[in-house]
């Protein structure tokens, strides 16, 4: 017998009224107890007339009717003392059936021992028991897979139900089988298995067959009919995702993944049946790395904790996942106040701004900074708030000065004055080897937070991260409003490439890097392989379906063509984590600072040095 996750109709009763309910079950069971005393019954008749070989005539009656009726007695009784008919394992599946196998074997023992006791009474040969055994366990497993066939056909679903292939063969796979077959309003119906596994290739799971690899997947979608596919992986590789894709583009076939295994298991109303359809998020994205909870809940937990920038994309998960942490008291600070509502509503269910927990005020007044900080005395700071759009901040150096270098400045100098032991200070991908504004902005604010670090002795640190999916004013908006409107999608260059990682992904990290981190460091998440940009502009046009036209604009003044991760002459040493690397950048004096030079070179040019980083004198940097 194979297993299964549903009660039969005896389990789970049916409409009606709570007596009906609670007869429902109890009349199966009953019933089933009726079966198996026949069961008895015919497994002796046919042990003697084995053991007698044919010649029934020497049965003697009244020994047959005694045994049978110590056997149909004892199975009621073991079988009670067992729970074997009180409901308490699920109908058909192997729990059940390793019961039913110990309660015969104990019934058997019974019989042969009364046989034994009383042959000369009953006149009963002392074999009859070990012969009837087997018969008895055969013909008990068959009612109830007779039963199991027939449940099983009243609850398939209907006509209506999409024919579906589950990619996957294994534990989640046989689970989402089993589900759909047993739901009768399911709107998935099985038709065919795909496996990789060689070992697989005649594999059944609750008769739905392996029909082939996932190279075969044009031939049996063909073959089939098939209008789904399911990936059945709890964490699918993006690479997993974009092959299937690729081998499915233009049969007319809708490609569905399951939540990740932590939001299933996790309480979150997500489960086995909780598909949704492949996102560009998933053909581009990877597995988030995995947060050490007890370090991070150690420096978090029970502690005053302050975001800046809380109201952007960054900033607003970074609440979430902070406030799961049990933080003393969250203060979000921003200067969008539609930004910090919508936060605040995100945690609570509640924007009405009038708490304590948000703070509207901009990292560019220092004064204002410094008393909030004196005032509210945060613990653990992440600082969020930034400038980040290369075109424009090249257009206006002058504004990622002030934000994103003297904003980060100001929040450093409140947090000292705080006394704040723990600090984070959001950076990017493009302070590696830096060509823009923005680049070489967020660079400065990354030594400016090493010198405080080094100054102070603290836990100051910096987490460089490349392209968020998802994030306000990322790619992937874009690209989705420039579809919905009809085209052109704009594409710089048809060689460009960039990393991605997801918003969660980017708020591990820097959760994390609180926890491993230390003073001066910049920790940088490894993120596999670099993202082909045409790539993933293609793979959203033929999601939508549309015939959208591509234009290559031209690399902007200040881009790249491949982003670094890591600039020249730092170490990508992992002493932590595997997927976390340490670097040291050096640490810059806020006394050096020189906005004339900054506005005379636009922040760019007196990086040329010939390490391509650190110039000759730290001035302007």
């Amino acid at each position: 017998m194979t297993q299964t996750n549903n009660q039969d109709p005896a389990r789970s009763g049916g409409k009606g009224n709570s007596d009906a309910r609670s007869e429902k079950p109890a009349l199966w069971l009953w019933s089933q107890y009726a079966f198996d005393s026949v069961a008895w019954i015919v497994a002796i008749l046919l042990a003697l007339i084995l053991r007698y070989e044919l010649l029934v005539n020497q049965v003697y009656v009244p020994g047959v009717v005694a045994i049978c009726a110590v056997a149909v007695v004892t199975q009621l009784i073991i079988g009670m003392s067992f729970a074997l008919y009180r409901g308490r394992y699920s109908f058909g599946s192997f729990h059940e059936a390793r019961l039913l196998v110990i309660v015969t074997v104990i019934v058997s023992v019974i019989v042969l021992l009364v046989s034994v006791a009383l042959f000369t009474v009953l006149q009963i040969p002392r074999s009859v028991g070990i012969i009837a055994f087997p018969f008895a366990c055969m013909f008990m497993a068959s009612t109830r897979y007779l039963k199991r066939m027939y449940v099983e056909s009243k609850t398939k679903p209907g006509e209506d139900a999409q024919r579906t292939l589950i990619y996957g063969a294994g534990f989640l796979g046989n689970s989402l089988v089993g589900r759909m077959i047993q739901d009768r309003e399911s709107p998935y119906f099985p038709v065919g298995l795909i496996d990789d596994d060689p070992a697989k290739k005649h594999l059944r799971l609750s008769t739905v067959p392996v029909l082939g690899r996932v190279e075969d997947l044009p031939e049996i979608i063909s073959r089939t009919r098939a209008s789904a596919l399911v990936i059945a992986f709890s964490e699918v590789e993006a690479a997993q995702v974009r092959r299937v894709s690729d081998l499915v583009a233009g049969l007319n076939i809708r490609v569905l993944v399951l939540p990740p295994l932590r939001d299933m298991l996790g309480g979150s109303g997500t489960g086995l049946t909780d598909f949704r359809e492949v996102a560009v998020e998933d053909l581009i994205g990877r597995r988030p790395v995995d947060i050490h909870a007890d370090e991070v809940a150690g420096y978090i937990s029970g502690r005053k904790v302050l975001v800046t920038g809380a109201g952007g994309s960054i900033g607003s998960e970074l609440c979430r996942q902070i406030a799961e942490f049990g933080p003393a008291e969250l203060i979000m600070l921003d200067r969008d106040e539609t930004g910090l509502q919508s936060t605040q509503i995100s945690l609570t269910g509640r924007g009405l701004l009038t708490g304590r927990d948000t703070v509207l005020a901009d990292i560019r007044e220092a004064d204002t900074l410094r008393e909030i900080f004196k005032d509210r005395r945060p613990e653990v700071v992440f600082h969020a708030a930034a400038l980040k759009h290369v075109s424009l901040l090249e257009q206006y150096p002058e504004e990622a000065w002030k934000t994103n270098v003297l904003g980060t400045l100001n929040v450093l100098r409140a947090a000292e004055v705080a006394g704040v032991g723990n600090f984070v200070n959001i950076s990017t991908d493009k302070a590696a080897n830096p060509t823009s504004v923005l680049g070489h902005s967020k660079r400065v604010a990354e030594k400016l937070t090493a010198w405080t670090a080094g100054l102070h002795g603290k836990k100051y640190v910096s987490v460089r991260f490349g392209n968020v999916i998802g994030s306000r004013g990322s790619m992937l908006p874009l690209f989705t409003e420039q579809i919905r409107v009809g085209g052109p999608l704009t594409v710089t260059d048809p060689e460009v490439t960039r990393f991605f990682m997801t918003i969660p992904e980017a708020c591990q990290l820097v959760i994390q890097a609180g926890a491993i981190g230390r003073g001066g460091e910049v920790l940088l998440l490894d993120m596999g392989e670099p993202v082909k940009i045409l790539d993933v502009a293609r793979r959203m046009i033929a999601m939508s379906g549309k015939d959208i036209e591509i234009v290559f604009t031209g690399l902007r003044k200040g881009e790249k063509m491949h982003e670094d991760l890591v600039g020249i002459g730092e170490d990508d040493a992992r002493p932590l984590h595997p997927k976390i690397s340490h670097a040291r950048v050096s640490a810059l004096d806020p006394a050096m600072l020189d906005l004339r030079e900054w506005k005379t070179k636009g922040g760019i040019e007196q990086f040329n040095a010939g390490s391509g980083d650190e110039p000759s004198q730290e001035k302007g940097a």
